[in-house]
């Protein structure tokens, strides 16, 4: 996996998610959605606290209902390789089962694990429970549903791009996860993005600055038209 400094991650966790989307947009212009954000159905969990939660992401696919025709890999496997990171990871899972999203594929268990190997948060298209046990693990959550239980349950494979929420994510990229969701970066731009993130906090700021005046008058709003 391509790491880059750890400063550059700990830059983007001073900005929330919609800040590095729009400091994306400044550096490359527009893409499409889903390699850009999550859609509305992702839900927060577990807050990651006063600071977004920002790591690599790490892919997996699960089904927690019916016995998988094919394992492609083991569950220790991928557990290593949360270990072998050496970095902050978000793991991330894919409920792949038919039906899908309708066991959790995800619990306090297997979070007490990855927090324990260095995960710092979890990204799942399908299921969670146990949210209180996983709470206290300190690793932060967001998942497409809630339920209690799963039947036979799998890990298929890991190290493969997966979706969640509509986001398209690769092993490795990096994640900006808070209440709005998580927007995705490229290994390649994140230094770029980072840097791009104080010119659309500046701009932000001078705009609240500008707008929260009690006393704003009409000639104030003619002024800021000639700014725009």
């Amino acid at each position: 996996m391509k790491t880059i400094d750890q400063s550059v991650l700990d830059a983007l966790a001073e900005y929330d998610s919609a800040t590095v989307q729009n400091a994306g947009i400044l550096l490359r212009g527009y893409i499409h959605q889903d390699d850009d954000y999550t859609g509305p159905g992702l839900h927060q969990y577990v807050s990651p606290g006063a600071k977004p939660a920002v790591g690599y992401a790490l892919t997996s696919t699960w089904t927690p209902l019916n016995e998988p025709a094919e394992l492609n890999a083991d569950r220790i496997d991928y557990f290593d390789s949360i270990a072998r990171a050496n970095v902050p990871v978000i793991v991330v899972q894919q409920d792949v089962d038919e039906p899908a999203r309708r066991g959790a594929i995800i619990g306090d268990g297997m979070a007490y694990q990855m927090t324990a190997l260095g995960a710092v948060g979890a990204l799942v298209d399908g299921n969670v429970r146990d949210v209180p046990g996983i709470e206290q693990t300190g690793l932060s959550l967001w998942g497409t549903g809630r339920v209690p239980g799963h039947g036979p349950f799998n890990m298929i494979d890991h190290g493969l791009t997966v979706t969640v929420a509509s986001l398209k994510i690769n092993p490795g990229d990096i994640l900006v996860c808070d209440a709005d969701g998580a927007t995705r970066v490229p290994v390649d731009e994140a230094a770029d993005v980072a840097k791009m993130c104080a010119e659309v906090r500046a701009k932000e700021g001078a705009l609240h600055h500008h707008f929260s005046d009690p006393g704003f008058t009409q000639a104030q709003w003619e002024e800021w038209k000639t700014r725009s």
